[in-house]
């Protein structure tokens, strides 16, 4: 019997339900939440003849380590990709690629936010080292608002390895960097792209970094030094598509 996993929040459950309500086996939700977002929930999960269970909020935050928001929808888990699948994916796309890389990102919150900040800007996959990086738990789910169902991620054995093969397929990769001469603004980012951020306080590791085309830096002008990664991701990632607007 395959493992099953809880995701828990009212953006998480819904994206879920939009996306692959095949997948959810039951949805707890809590007595008297009655409001419009848990509605329509509600009729997503019954117009997919999915179980609901009504239960207390003591019950609920037994089943989860986090804000359920009232809603906990019990799942299989999402089939995984594998780094084989990752070219013809790419080749499939009738637009040009965008590749978010996260080198050494640890904590789940900030995969879960990157994962959001990538959905949001329109990347169509997540790359990770398998060693040495944040999975997809709960918490992870949670912060990426339904995201993590609908932006791949991808976990590869050999990241610079993995980089120089999507060199090979056309695509330019930029790193993030704080020592880096360019910024985002002054550098050209348009064209099949990787953007690659690495951990917070070590940066990228030094083959991901002799790997990259190109290194780029967000410009700080007040007195912090450095930006959260899903921030800088963010940035990042909107400055790319801000510049394929412009190209058209």
């Amino acid at each position: 019997m395959s493992r099953q996993e809880c995701i828990f929040g009212i953006h998480a459950v819904q994206a879920l339900l939009n996306s692959a309500p095949q997948r959810v086996v039951e949805l707890k939700v809590m007595c008297g939440r009655q409001d419009q977002r848990m509605t329509a929930v509600l009729e997503a999960a019954s117009k997919a003849n999915i179980k609901i269970q009504q239960l207390d909020r003591k019950k609920l935050d037994e089943l989860c380590d986090g804000n359920h928001q009232g809603v906990i929808a019990v799942a299989k888990p999402a089939p995984s990709l594998t780094e084989n699948e990752l070219y013809p994916l790419l080749e499939s796309l009738q637009e040009e690629p965008l590749v978010l890389v996260l080198d050494g990102v640890t904590d789940p919150h900030n995969l879960g936010a990157c994962l959001r900040s990538a959905n949001a800007a329109g990347a169509h996959v997540v790359l990770v080292p398998k060693d040495n990086s944040a999975s997809l738990t709960e918490a992870a789910r949670k912060v990426a608002s339904g995201a993590a169902d609908i932006v791949p991620l991808i976990a590869v054995t050999n990241l610079s390895r993995t980089l120089k093969k999507l060199q090979d397929l056309g695509l330019w990769v930029a790193g993030a960097a704080g020592e880096a001469e360019q910024t985002l603004y002054e550098l050209d980012l348009t064209g099949p792209r990787v953007i690659v951020m690495g951990a917070e306080g070590t940066g990228m590791r030094r083959l991901t970094r002799e790997t990259c085309d190109e290194l780029v830096k967000i410009p700080m002008h007040g007195t912090v030094s450095s930006l959260n990664v899903s921030v800088a991701t963010g940035v990042l990632l909107f400055e790319v598509q801000r510049q394929r607007l412009n190209k058209r």
